[in-house]
């Protein structure tokens, strides 16, 4: 799906109503939108935007008074902000923000919804790293009992001390670590108690020089603003489950699939309990909850959407219409998985009255530290060659390695085998045809002593460059840690303790979340 999205192959696009590489698009989506906020309506977000510093204060003023638009991106929180690509989404939403201002002449802000109301512990405790004797580390949080009862994030204790104390002793000591220390330690520290603040923090921390505003799940004006949305969520579940599901038979018609299952009875909505967080199911004149087997009425669920306690939340496919109906949402930034979820979810707003948002890629990035690339150049390599178990790379760079001689005499020897048999079994045809087995026998033999020998010159030209494939281990694994995509493992504070807060400016050059102007709609 994510290939056909950004090529315009296929028919993948078919299913979203805008084309994210179109300005057009854009300025017909700020229109649709325009039309759903007054000012009164701008006036209410700002004020609980929560501004990092005075700096943005007359910046969301002109937003309010010039009818200004948002483009949304979000995660679920992340230990020290997770991996790579939480930053890579974040960094895009700002570029296509500034893009969207110039193109639309209206103020545009970057907002990143932190999905605190998630519940996924073992997704989000924990963090890599390439710690200072150059090995992958992992960075984890104790595992807190409220963790077992599937406690939405912002409700889940937890402690960050020994986590905090391993990050800061596995950062180079370069100049920027100071700085670093510090931040870490006010957005980690003992005054914090929940993994979604803490990460809000940082995010904000980093990235609000970019003009870069975040929301989270579980404010309180979000829930109060949501109300409605959920109420009819509930109301209608029964036929938004079949236009789901119209839906995605659709997309798996055209070859597709459907990237979050639709399940019978299902409501998008889920409700915290004494069992935790738990989706909500149609069960006769009412509704049952997942695991606990609970069962409510309808005035029940809809009396828990609308008590101030927050305890009902969207679930994964209705969270986007939420935040289109709370926030005048022009278009939001997404990783694969969540655009080929949005190709599911033309339907869904549509029946809530909102209409799809455009859905933009998030940039994706491989970075290469000048020492990684020397040794790339050393063996004549790009970065997709590491992209495969490690023994089979090596394997092919000891042939390669081979001298001249020792290769063309190898294949020489197999050759002279191979037609020396063959020439011996037609000969002795006519004498006996029973003596082509002995001689194909002896021919097997020769070719496993062959390839004995061949294994002991391929080790030995590995011992002979055994430095030099360390070297290169070493860079497989800060650009496929763990044999996985480096922007889906490594934390940001490595490269932030290199090259400090420089890298996200280089980021924010390079993470262009359009195609090439010449190539643009």
């Amino acid at each position: 799906m994510i290939d056909d999205y950004v090529t315009g192959g296929g028919t993948a696009r078919s299913f979203f109503r805008w084309d994210w590489t179109d300005p057009e698009s854009y300025r017909a989506r700020a229109r649709e939108v325009g039309a759903r906020f007054d000012r009164a309506a701008r006036e209410r977000i700002r004020s609980m935007l929560a501004p990092h510093g005075d700096a943005n204060e007359p910046r969301l003023e002109r937003w309010v008074e010039k009818g200004g638009l948002v483009v949304t991106t979000g995660q679920q929180p992340g230990l020290f902000t997770g991996p790579l690509h939480t930053t890579y989404k974040a960094i895009t939403a700002v570029r296509l923000a500034d893009y969207l201002e110039t193109l639309l002449e209206v103020p545009v802000l970057p907002v990143f919804w932190v999905a605190s109301e998630d519940h996924d512990w073992d997704e989000a405790h924990d963090t890599w790293i390439v710690g200072v004797d150059n090995d992958l580390l992992r960075i984890e949080l104790p595992h807190p009992p409220e963790a077992d009862r599937e406690q939405p994030l912002h409700r889940v204790t937890a402690r960050f001390d020994e986590a905090v104390e391993t990050l800061l002793a596995q950062l180079p000591p370069t100049d920027f670590k100071q700085d670093l220390s510090e931040l870490i330690t006010d957005c980690w520290g003992s005054d914090r108690t929940n993994l979604p603040d803490a990460f809000r923090c940082t995010i904000e921390e980093l990235l609000a020089p970019f003009g870069l505003l975040c929301v989270s799940a579980h404010d309180a004006w979000l829930k109060e603003s949501s109300t409605e949305v959920l109420v009819a969520e509930l109301d209608g579940s029964g036929r938004h489950e079949g236009l789901l599901a119209d839906r995605t038979r659709e997309l798996e018609a055209a070859g597709y699939h459907g990237q979050v299952t639709i399940l019978p009875e299902g409501v998008n909505l889920l409700l915290e309990g004494d069992a935790g967080r738990e989706r909500l199911y149609r069960d006769g004149d009412g509704y049952r909850l997942h695991r606990s087997g609970r069962r409510m009425s309808s005035r029940e669920v809809e009396e828990a959407i609308r008590a101030n306690g927050g305890t009902v939340s969207p679930n994964v496919l209705l969270r986007p219409v939420v935040e289109t109906a709370v926030l005048p949402t022009i278009a939001y930034v997404g990783g694969p998985s969540e655009i080929a979820y949005f190709a599911q979810l033309g339907p869904l707003f549509d029946a809530h009255g909102l209409g799809m948002p455009v859905a933009v890629p998030r940039r994706s990035v491989t970075l290469v530290e000048g020492k990684v690339r020397k040794v790339l150049d050393k063996f004549g390599l790009e970065t997709h060659a590491l992209d495969r178990p490690f023994h089979e790379l090596v394997a092919e760079i000891a042939r390669d390695e081979l001298p001249e001689g020792v290769r063309e005499a190898l294949g020489g020897l197999k050759g002279a085998i191979a037609r020396g048999t063959a020439d011996l079994s037609r000969a002795v045809k006519e004498v006996d045809p029973t003596l082509k087995g002995p001689i194909t026998h002896a021919r097997n033999v020769a070719f496993e002593a062959l390839s004995e020998a061949e294994k002991k010159i391929l080790q030995a030209v590995k011992r002979e460059n055994e430095i030099a494939l360390q070297q290169l281990e070493k860079a497989r694994l800060h650009l496929y840690p763990d044999g996985r995509a480096q922007e889906r493992v490594l934390n940001i504070f490595y490269y932030l303790a290199r090259y400090g807060r420089e890298f996200l400016d280089a980021l924010l050059e390079r993470l262009d979340p359009l195609p090439d102007p010449d190539q643009r709609g």
